[in-house]
């Protein structure tokens, strides 16, 4: 079928006249036309077929990240479990720890009872040392008297 200015292009040359020059600006009308029957049946089989396709694909990495988040749930446990054991390990050794500062309590109490007496003691001998020389220097001074 030919468009509006072809057919007036037609009958101005049977009538023996010039047809109007082309305008490359002006576009020409063209009638629509209805695909066949058959081309609209693949043309929407081939659209469900790349839905499917696509959906398939969105459903699959949905599905791969559901199964990374259960492995890092499943390292994330085995992680906790082993920092249960190690905090069990701590609790038990310091308990053992407490232990055996309390058996050793008794005799640092007594090292403790032999560092007072011991600082006593070195007051006397710094008491009896001034003393004794307090006696030495009474005892020059009679001497020189007599």
């Amino acid at each position: 079928m030919a468009t509006a200015a072809e057919g007036l292009a037609e009958g101005l040359a049977e009538a023996g006249a010039q047809p109007p020059k082309q305008d490359p600006a002006v576009e020409t009308a063209e009638e629509a036309k209805e695909p066949a029957e058959a081309d609209i049946n693949e043309l929407c089989k081939d659209m469900f077929n790349k839905m499917a396709i696509y959906l398939t694909g969105e459903l699959t990495a949905t599905s791969e990240d559901y199964k990374l988040l259960e492995n890092m749930n499943k390292l994330t446990s085995l992680k906790y479990l082993e920092m249960k054991d190690i905090a069990i390990n701590i609790s038990r050794n310091l308990k053992d720890l407490n232990k055996k500062y309390a058996a050793l309590q008794p005799y640092l109490e007594q090292i403790n009872l032999i560092e007072e007496q011991v600082a006593a003691l070195e007051q006397a001998a710094y008491k009896l040392d001034a003393y004794s020389k307090k006696l030495g220097n009474c005892s020059q001074k009679t001497s020189l008297l007599d």
